[in-house]
């Protein structure tokens, strides 16, 4: 078997570690590893997705974190160290064009009696679509 980019011998992983720091001390019962009176806590293994279709190129943040719940934990303690990476100093735009189109629509009003009556009205429907500006 021939895997591209490996060294011969050399597996893909299909695995990793929880990244949350904190991961291995929540006290659940498939964290528990160990035999006799040697029990510990362990961070918990997380499946690497294989993505099929239009997604290949896409990287599940859940290839990372076993739950949402330790994803959240980790921003919560990291938030700071992940928007030093890549700080963003001023806001991004995207040209767009607003298009607005009148429509005749309707509301229905409750009478005393228990009847609907239909009652016409002109409303306007707000299209945004990407392009330029001129």
């Amino acid at each position: 078997m021939v895997l591209i980019g490996l060294r011969e011998g050399e597996l893909m992983a299909t695995h990793n570690w929880c990244h949350n720091p904190k991961c291995h001390t929540y006290n659940t019962t498939d964290r528990v590893r160990g035999s006799g009176d040697n029990k510990v806590l362990r961070t918990r293994k997380v499946k690497i997705r294989s993505y099929t279709g239009n997604y290949d190129w896409y990287n599940s943040i859940f290839d990372y974190f076993c739950n949402q719940g330790c994803l959240m934990a980790f921003l919560s303690q990291f938030a700071n160290q992940v928007v030093a990476i890549a700080p963003v100093r001023e806001p991004s735009e995207t040209p767009i064009k607003v298009k607005k189109e009148k429509y005749e629509s309707s509301r229905y009003r409750l009478h005393e009696n228990g009847d609907y009556q239909r009652v016409p009205y002109m409303a306007t429907r707000t299209t945004i679509e990407r392009g330029d500006n001129d």
